[in-house]
């Protein structure tokens, strides 16, 4: 028993200090402690802990997530609301951490995202090439109807 308390310990120390050098979710942080061999239960003794010491916070994470994905991998909300929803975090926290997005900043990726898409595609009919551009802003994640909504802006 005492050899085991010790492992649940050095697990919590590891997940601690991994914790402090990036921004983890709870979903995340348990399958690394399942993985080290302890159960569900020494999981969630785990988790907890390191909610209440500060060390993991999905509202925290959820925010830092945004924000990264949008501001370095100029990723939509589409396709960030389906990663966060694929680590199994509460779609209220999730919708709240999109919701905190510039809209004047998204608009104008988005646009941007068009503009460049729009220079680099070669076809000669703007069907063709409007469909492309959508194709790719939707990859992007970002929403159809927003993408409509700028696409004239950018294709002569």
């Amino acid at each position: 028993m005492e050899n085991k308390e010790k492992t649940a310990q050095e697990i919590f120390t590891r997940m601690a200090t991994l914790c402090s050098r990036s921004e983890q979710c709870s979903t995340d942080i348990r399958k690394k402690i399942v993985a080290a061999g302890l159960d569900e239960n020494e999981a969630d003794d785990i988790i907890e802990k390191l909610k209440v010491e500060k060390f993991v916070n999905d509202e925290r994470f959820i925010r830092a997530y945004v924000s990264d994905k949008f501001k370095f991998n100029k990723w939509g909300r589409i396709k960030i609301r389906h990663y966060l929803s694929m680590k199994g975090l509460q779609e209220e926290l999730i919708q709240n951490g999109l919701e905190e997005l510039d809209k004047e900043k998204y608009k104008n990726v988005l646009i941007k995202t068009l503009k460049e898409k729009a220079r680099k595609v070669k076809k000669k009919n703007k069907f063709e090439k409007m469909g492309q551009i959508i194709r790719f802003a939707q990859n992007r994640g970002f929403e159809p109807e927003l993408i409509h909504r700028y696409l004239n802006e950018v294709v002569e």
